[in-house]
């Protein structure tokens, strides 16, 4: 991981099982991982397979 992600994770004061247990919760509409969700919170889908779901919103499960 890049030094200075690790840095800015360090600094919130949060444990890196709470970052990973926030990315790994998955989105009730397309079943993807919030970690396949952008930052405008579209799901992009995983492993170079787009999400067909038209998912356009993380909505926690």
């Amino acid at each position: 991981m890049d030094d200075s992600i690790s840095s800015k994770i360090a600094s919130l004061d949060v444990p890196y099982s709470k970052v990973i247990e926030h990315f790994r919760m998955k989105c009730r509409i397309c079943g993807h991982q919030r970690i396949a969700h952008n930052e405008l919170e579209k799901c992009e889908g995983v492993m170079n397979k787009p999400c067909t779901s038209g998912c356009d919103k993380f909505i926690s499960e």
